[in-house]
């Protein structure tokens, strides 16, 4: 054990005192540099599919450059977010009638605690083991366009048809109208709310991209509040770190041949990312109170470093916390239902919720 961890050091070693030596024609000089703080310039080089992708993933690989925010980002710039958002569940009715009939999923839409939400209810019925438990889905959208009608149901609906139980997602609210703690605020009060019906530990919480972040920061929320925890939930495509920092954060967007962008969303504008209730992974004694946790991230996405240490700094914290990561695959991944890896995705979903909620099959 002892020479294993040994050996690199010794490598280090020989590599300063060894020598110059002409490089062989197939170990060319390297290209990059090194500024004193230890920032690297990554020469360019080219990224081929992982071979760990499934065909279907590989074909499904963008083939031009193509930023996804893009239309997003115009529309906050023309000031023009509210609108685009309201008009999300009609953009992506297709999509979302397509997933309704491949996981035999029907949806209403009603209204909790004031907030707008549409409910997804298995086709087939909730087995009676599952009646008094329910799933409380928080949009992805950045902070701009999370809709529980539009990423709300990619996000519930297969989720709803695999693991047997009804799935709320809600409309919380978002920048530019708003800023942080709004959403947070939204999100406690239809938990309140789902309290004077279910058990906490009945209730699972769970979003994917800022509804990650924002599952998180209820959480803290709720502790902050005193509030009852539910019993379990998911951080997908996200963290508990606000920051959405780390390496993954300087190379994903490369990684899609995309210039970087380092923007602050208009969400936490003037606002401390470092406070407890912004980036609960920043806190170890917010962690120590946290439910069991999934997280999901791929090896391409942008919050992929941030994931990797929210989950780091919850087994510190003594969490019962389980990560899985797919490689060669971006953010939001499982947006895509025609890939296995999807599937993957939310087999690992219902199989976390079915074991912490103890949900019937």
């Amino acid at each position: 054990m002892t020479m294993r961890f040994a050996l690199p050091f010794v490598l280090l070693a020989l590599a300063g005192t060894a020598p110059a030596q002409t490089p062989p024609p197939d170990n060319p000089p390297a290209s990059g540099t090194i500024e004193p703080d230890g920032t690297v310039h990554v020469p360019g080089f080219r990224l081929p599919p992982s071979i760990y992708l499934s065909e279907a993933a590989k074909k499904a690989l963008p083939r031009t450059p193509t930023d996804p925010e893009e239309p997003m980002m115009r529309a906050v710039a023309a000031g023009q977010a509210g609108a685009l958002r309201q008009r999300m569940p009609q953009l992506v009715a297709p999509r979302i009638d397509a997933l309704k009939a491949m996981y035999k999923v029907t949806t209403r839409e009603e209204q909790i605690a004031g907030i707008a939400a549409v409910r997804a209810t298995p086709a087939a019925g909730i087995a009676p083991g599952n009646r008094g438990k329910i799933l409380l889905n928080l949009p992805g959208g950045g902070f701009i366009m999370g809709v529980a009608g539009g990423t709300g149901m990619m996000e519930s609906i297969p989720l709803a048809g695999l693991v047997g139980v009804e799935i709320l997602s809600i409309t919380y609210r978002q920048a530019p109208e708003t800023i942080w703690p709004a959403a947070t605020e939204d999100v406690t009060k239809v938990y309140r709310e789902l309290l004077r019906t279910y058990k906490p530990q009945d209730i699972g919480i769970f979003g994917c991209s800022a509804g990650g972040l924002l599952t998180a920061e209820a959480i803290a929320w709720f502790i902050h509040e005193k509030l009852p925890l539910p019993g379990a939930i998911g951080i997908f495509c996200a963290s508990g770190d606000a920051r959405w920092g780390g390496d993954s954060q300087s190379f994903a967007r490369p990684f899609q041949a995309l210039p970087p962008r380092d923007d602050v969303r208009a969400y936490f504008k003037g606002i401390d990312r470092s406070d407890p209730l912004v980036s609960p992974a920043l806190s170890p004694p917010t962690l120590k109170l946290f439910p069991p946790t999934l997280l999901i991230t791929g090896t391409r996405a942008f919050e992929m470093s941030a994931t990797v240490n929210t989950h780091r700094e919850l087994v510190k914290a003594g969490l019962k916390a389980d990560l899985h990561m797919w490689d060669g695959l971006g953010h939001a991944f499982f947006y895509d239902p025609a890939l296995p890896e999807s599937r993957e995705a939310f087999d690992v979903m219902t199989a976390f919720f079915r074991d912490r909620l103890k949900l019937a099959r």
